[in-house]
């Protein structure tokens, strides 16, 4: 990754080009009618870059003022707030919700989601901190930095950038002193869903010689493996907090803009199911808690396969 001052001087320009842009675009994507496929697309890219805009300035605001490092969580949550009003406007995305968890009861959470589709990251900060009142602290890939709102946000408050090869140490430096609102925030498949990686993850455990977790991971179609290494730290660095899985199905399939492109507008839902494991449940050997991790994984494939048709 480039060093901030790099990364900023480089993509916050462009992000307020690329703003503009689209605004000039919006117009003459109107003349169709407001409902076409490229007027919806337009339209929320134009949302998106003025949320975006905005909420760049507003942190630059907060710095010039040193701010308190939470005063951000706003600038986050009008951000994802606004980007779930624009999202069910323009793209026509609908969420159901099963087993809600009782967010009203205190306490550290760590919080463990599927990675697939576009977005899902977002949506889960935005059901986080408006439905549930927490303060989330993500592990995200390094390369996130380069969305200018992502890195002057997400490097005020407690969050973890990571590469490949760099270790459980982040995790554990957030899992460290959660208060009794925050969720930490892991997606241990370490990436976005596709076909081939899961196969590639799969033939990973094989020449790791890790040939249960292999058999267990063929066994689940719709997700890859878990990888407990980011997990385990967590669980060893707050053995006090509840766990919250989560597993959504339907913008699974929306992995290249082609595909977005193919599916707007969303014609079915997208379906979340959240469960919450007291930390009195959760083993506390190792070798215990990745076999209770894959057992909570593949309750969610199964969940998943269950859906049937509706969302592939």
């Amino acid at each position: 990754m480039p060093p901030p001052i790099i990364r900023r001087a480089l993509c916050t320009p462009l992000l307020f080009a690329l703003t503009l842009l689209a605004l000039v675009l919006l117009p003459p994507s109107l003349l169709g009618g407001p409902r076409t496929r490229v007027a919806r697309f337009v339209r929320f890219a134009a949302t998106w870059g003025t949320l975006e805009c905005a909420a760049v300035l507003a942190c630059g605001r907060l710095w010039l003022r040193r701010a308190p490092a939470d005063r951000y969580y706003g600038v986050v949550r009008r951000y994802v707030a606004g980007l779930d009003r624009a999202a069910r406007r323009d793209l026509g995305l609908r969420i159901e919700v099963e087993g809600r968890w009782d967010g009203a009861r205190g306490g550290p959470l760590i919080v463990l989601s599927r990675h697939a589709g576009p977005g899902d990251a977002l949506l889960l900060v935005h059901h986080l901190l408006t439905g549930y009142g927490r303060r989330p602290r993500v592990v995200m890939k390094a390369a996130l930095q380069l969305d200018p709102c992502v890195d002057l946000a997400g490097n005020r408050l407690p969050n973890a950038f990571v590469t490949p090869g760099q270790g459980t140490a982040p995790v554990e430096r957030l899992a460290t002193g959660l208060g009794r609102r925050d969720a930490l925030v892991i997606f241990p498949e370490g990436g976005n869903f596709t076909p081939g990686r899961r196969h590639r993850a799969i033939r990973r455990l094989t020449r790791q010689n890790r040939r249960r977790e292999a058999a267990r991971a063929a066994r689940m179609t719709h997700l890859m493996p878990p990888r407990p290494g980011g997990v385990l730290a967590a669980l060893a660095a707050a053995p006090a907090a509840d766990v919250v899985f989560v597993a959504h199905a339907g913008l699974q399939d929306m992995i290249t803009v082609a595909d977005i492109w193919r599916r707007v507008p969303l014609t079915t839902p997208v379906r979340v199911r959240w469960w919450r494991v007291s930390a009195a449940d959760v083993p506390r050997v190792p070798a215990d808690q990745v076999d209770w991790l894959y057992t909570h994984w593949e309750r969610a494939d199964a969940w998943i396969a269950a859906l049937g048709s509706e969302h592939g």
